[in-house]
C-alpha cells in the first residue's frame, strides 16, 4: 500500500513513518542460520562448504571445483558482446579514476626538536570480495569492489559469488571480475562464501578483510565473522530517499524511487519528502504507472505490500532534510533546485546525489564512487567502501634526543600515576646511559 502522510519534528510523529523508520540489518533467522553454517565451515573446511553449496545453492561441487578456472574465465568473456564489454569498461576506467584520486596521502610534521611524526599506508596483502548473484547478478558491484582494491595495491585479490545450480557464473559477472584485478573467482555464495574466506580451508586460503554487499544472511554472516577478519559494514536491502521540490519532473522522481526497491529481497525502502501535497500525488500515480511497465513488477509490488514505500509531506524542505538524516538511507537524491546548498545539510547517508541529472543509478553502475554502502541505519554511522579500507594505516614518530628530553617529565608522570614503572624508565633510562 501507498501513503501519504504529514511529518513534523515538533509534532507527534506518525507511527507509519516511525515504523519506516525501524528496520534491522540482523533477522533473528539469518543470525541462527549464520552461526550454524559457520561453526560446521570452523569444523569441517572444505566439506561443509561443499554440504551448503549444494543444500543452498543446488549445485554439487567438489572442493577442486570452487575456483573458476583461467579457462572458464576466457570462455566467458568471449560470451560478452562489444557493448556490454564497453560499458564494463567505461565504468572500471571511471571508478578507478575516482578511487586513485581518493586515497589518502602519506604526510609528515616537524616535531618542536626537530623530529618528525605522521602516517603513512600499505595495501593489505588479500582481502575477500562479496559479489551478489542470486536475484540480480550484480557484474557492477565486481567493478565498484575489486577496482578499488586494485587502486590500493592489495596482490591477492578473492572474489566469491553464488552460481545457482548449473554452477556456472554469469559471464559478464566473469568478465568484469577479471577487468576489475580479481587473482582468484569462487562460484560459492551465501553464509558459505564468507566462512569460506573468513576462516580459510584446505583449498582456499583465509583472507584479511571481506567487503560488498549481500543478503541478511550474508549480512549476519559478516557481522559474526568479525574479528577473525575485517569487515567493510553492515550492508543489507537497499533503500533510497530523494528529498524534492517539485522542479524535478514527477515521473522522473518516481523512476528514481522504483530503482531501489526492484532489487528483489522485498524488504526494500524508497522514500520520497516533500513540502508540497500535491506534488506527493502525483509521484505516487507515476509511480503506480510505472510498474506496471516493469519486468519485475512482482517484486516492487512485494516492497508496496510490506509498506516500503512512503510519500512524507513536511513544512519546509529543512525539516524534510531533518527527516532524512534521521532515516539515515543508503542513497539520498536531493532532487531541488538548490541541491549543492541543501547538501551541506547532510548528516547521515551513505551516498548524495544532487540535482535533476544525477539519478541514483549513475552512481550504481558509473559515476566514480562505490556503491557498496552502509544500509538498514546504519549510514549513522558507516561510511561507504573506498580504496582505503584495503589499505593500513601507520602512524610514525621519530624523536630526536631534545624532543624525548622536552616530553620526559609528561613520560614519567603518566607512568608514574598508572603504576608502570617500566614505560617511565624506558624514557629515563636514555639519559642515565652514554650518548649516541
Amino acid at each position: 500500500m501507498l501513503r501519504i502522510v504529514e511529518w513534523a519534528a515538533a509534532k507527534p510523529q506518525s507511527r507509519f513513518v516511525t515504523k519506516f523508520l525501524e528496520r534491522s540489518a540482523f533477522p533473528e533467522e539469518a543470525e541462527s542460520a549464520a552461526a550454524e553454517v559457520l561453526a560446521a565451515i570452523r569444523k569441517e573446511g572444505d566439506a561443509a562448504v561443499a554440504r551448503y553449496v549444494a543444500k543452498f545453492e543446488g549445485a554439487k561441487l567438489s572442493p577442486r571445483q570452487f575456483r573458476v578456472t583461467e579457462a572458464e574465465l576466457a570462455a566467458a568473456e568471449a560470451q560478452v558482446s562489444p557493448g556490454l564489454k564497453r560499458a564494463v569498461k567505461d565504468a572500471h576506467r571511471r571508478v578507478m579514476k575516482f578511487s586513485k584520486a581518493s586515497l589518502r596521502a602519506p604526510w609528515r610534521m616537524k616535531t618542536p626538536k626537530g623530529g618528525s611524526a605522521g602516517e603513512f599506508f600499505s595495501p593489505m596483502d588479500r582481502v575477500g570480495v562479496y559479489v551478489p548473484g542470486g536475484t540480480a547478478p550484480l557484474a557492477s558491484t565486481s567493478v565498484m569492489t575489486v577496482t578499488l582494491a586494485k587502486a590500493a595495491g592489495v596482490k591477492e585479490i578473492v572474489a566469491c559469488t553464488p552460481a545457482g545450480p548449473t554452477g556456472t557464473p554469469n559471464p559478464v559477472l566473469l568478465y568484469a571480475l577479471r577487468l576489475a584485478g580479481a587473482t582468484e573467482v569462487y562460484r560459492v555464495g551465501g553464509i558459505q562464501a564468507i566462512g569460506l574466506m573468513a576462516f580459510g580451508t584446505k583449498s582456499v586460503k583465509k583472507v584479511q578483510k571481506i567487503v560488498g554487499p549481500g543478503n541478511a544472511y550474508v549480512t549476519a554472516a559478516k557481522r559474526q565473522v568479525y574479528g577473525f577478519v575485517g569487515i567493510d559494514q553492515v550492508a543489507g536491502p537497499s533503500e533510497i530517499a530523494v528529498l524534492a521540490d517539485g522542479t524535478v519532473p514527477a515521473k522522473w522522481v518516481a523512476a528514481d524511487l522504483l530503482s531501489q526497491a526492484e532489487h528483489g529481497s522485498g524488504w526494500e525502502k524508497s522514500l520520497l519528502v516533500t513540502q508540497s501535497a500535491a506534488f506527493a500525488e502525483e509521484v505516487k500515480a507515476e509511480l503506480l504507472e510505472q510498474t506496471k511497465t516493469l519486468s519485475r513488477r512482482a517484486l516492487v509490488e512485494r516492497v508496496m505490500d510490506r509498506d516500503g514505500i512512503l510519500f512524507a509531506v513536511t513544512p519546509t524542505l529543512e525539516e524534510g532534510l531533518e527527516l532524512v538524516n534521521r532515516f539515515a538511507p543508503e542513497h539520498f537524491e536531493i532532487m531541488c533546485k538548490d541541491a549543492l546548498a541543501l547538501m551541506k545539510g547532510v548528516r547521515s547517508a551513505g551516498a548524495v546525489f544532487a540535482g535533476a541529472w544525477t539519478p541514483e543509478s549513475a552512481g550504481d553502475f558509473v559515476a566514480g564512487p562505490s556503491h557498496v554502502l552502509p544500509t538498514g541505519g546504519a549510514a549513522n554511522m558507516f561510511n561507504g567502501l573506498t580504496p582505503d579500507d584495503f589499505r593500513r594505516r601507520h602512524s610514525f614518530v621519530a624523536f630526536t634526543r631534545g624532543d624525548l628530553a622536552e616530553t620526559r617529565a609528561t613520560i614519567e608522570a603518566f607512568a608514574q600515576v598508572e603504576g608502570l614503572d617500566a614505560h617511565g624508565r624506558a624514557a629515563s633510562i636514555r639519559f642515565e646511559a652514554a650518548k649516541i
